[in-house]
């Protein structure tokens, strides 16, 4: 299990400049946030993590912003408490509750009880709603699905009760595996298994529907991955980026035969859907 690094930025003006600060530091590896009063708190991986890592975010030196921040590690197990404080229930459409086990029962026709630990992914960000929007909307009765990068899981979690025949959940992180068969558990699926490891995972393996959630320059690097992996008008949905990158994703994606479809923007992060030709 990875320790991690927590960030305490404070800043002003608040609103537009946490936007802004989330989508430069998701480009070079944080993956959870946290709003706060004055700022946000942000996570990264302590192996991901170091002393110069914040030298190219350019908010730090941009003069219409003041940021200030502290830093320091703290073990996983810290997580749930911090989270247990920020954390309400998020409903997508009307159509899907997230929510943990503390809060009341959903009443709309899908719910998904998480308890995230320091993984990625309780549909708060931006990137895991949009993606959970993308799959109310598609057909996956009986389809063979692959969530890459899938911190708590929570998308292979709809992936299945949205009809998916089986569905794969990789990461690189052990503790986002025991994360995932937890909240698997916890949502009483059957037909979801859990890999640790990276994209060299799917060699063989072919998927109706790839979903990857990750950052711009991972999944640059793994697209063709994911071209090899998928069924001839299958799916793939990207995110973890924002959208002034979607030229160079989709750019990606076209040299390997994908088409672009769709995509979706939320608060200047981008979802983009493409298929197989």
């Amino acid at each position: 299990m990875q320790n991690y690094i927590e960030y305490d930025f404070t800043i002003t003006p608040r609103e537009v400049g946490a936007e802004i600060l989330v989508a430069e530091l998701a480009e070079v590896g944080f993956e959870s946030f946290v709003d706060t009063e004055g700022g946000l708190l942000a996570y990264i991986q302590e192996p991901l993590w170091n002393e110069a890592i914040l030298s190219d975010i350019y908010i730090l030196q941009n003069p219409d912003f003041t940021v200030s921040y502290t830093y320091k590690t703290i073990p996983q197990v810290n997580w749930n408490e911090e989270w247990e404080k920020n954390f309400d229930p998020i409903v997508v459409e009307g159509a899907c509750t997230v929510r943990a086990s503390f809060h009341p029962a959903a009443t709309t026709p899908y719910e998904i009880v998480i308890t995230p630990k320091m993984s990625f992914g309780t549909g708060h960000h931006e990137t895991t709603y949009m993606m959970l929007q993308f799959l109310l909307t598609l057909d996956l009765k009986d389809k063979g699905v692959l969530d890459m990068g899938c911190g708590t899981s929570v998308l292979a979690i709809m992936a299945e009760k949205r009809g998916a025949a089986e569905v794969l959940a990789v990461d690189i992180d052990d503790w986002c595996v025991e994360n995932s068969l937890e909240n698997i558990a916890h949502n009483a699926c059957e037909h979801i298994s859990v890999l640790l490891g990276d994209a060299s995972q799917l060699n063989g393996r072919t998927f109706d529907l790839i979903i990857a959630n990750i950052n711009r320059n991972i999944l640059l690097a793994d697209i063709p991955h994911y071209a090899a992996s998928l069924t001839h008008g299958g799916t793939l949905l990207l995110s973890g980026f924002y959208t002034e990158d979607i030229p160079a994703i989709t750019e990606q994606c076209t040299a390997h035969a994908l088409r672009f479809v769709q995509n979706l923007e939320r608060n200047n992060w981008a979802a983009v859907q493409f298929t197989k030709q």
